[in-house]
């Protein structure tokens, strides 16, 4: 899938993805993919306190925001020096929690919020069915349970 995603994206696009920083600090807030030190691994939201600290405890932020593993949850954890907010956005598709609506984090006044929205599966079945992408029986095998499955 990542060649193919390589080609519809095109070389100009890649590259410019590749000056993206890692990490995006924004005020109150940091944003990773997964977590600092990779864009692959990243703790589930039955990760323990302390293993979220590992993970996002040197980013020194009141709030850490990530995605990968698109399981959207809030937690609070404290730190020696204050008390830190992690949050998984989920996924706008693909979801990987039982619920099939749309996943987006909203933060109001330093508040995180993550909301959900219905939209039309069927359709994106379809689209998916019809766009040519490899093993898209697979990732419509994802969208119909809302968990990660075997391809």
């Amino acid at each position: 899938m990542a060649t193919a995603t390589r080609g519809m994206l095109g070389e100009e696009r890649v590259a410019w993805l590749s000056t993206l920083p890692r990490v995006l600090f924004q005020e109150s807030i940091a944003l990773v993919h997964a977590s600092p030190g990779t864009t692959w691994r990243a703790p589930g939201p039955e990760a323990s306190d302390e293993e979220l600290k590992t993970a996002y405890g040197s980013l020194d932020r009141p709030i850490v925001v990530y995605g990968h593993i698109h399981r959207s949850f809030i937690r609070s954890i404290r730190h020696v020096r204050m008390e830190e907010i992690v949050v998984n956005t989920g996924s706008v598709s693909l979801s990987y929690d039982g619920d099939a609506r749309a996943a987006y984090l909203l933060i109001d006044d330093s508040k995180p919020t993550i909301r959900r929205v219905e939209y039309d599966l069927e359709k994106e079945l379809k689209t998916l069915s019809d766009c040519g992408l490899p093993h898209s029986d697979w990732v419509s095998k994802i969208l119909r349970t809302r968990s990660p499955q075997l391809p």
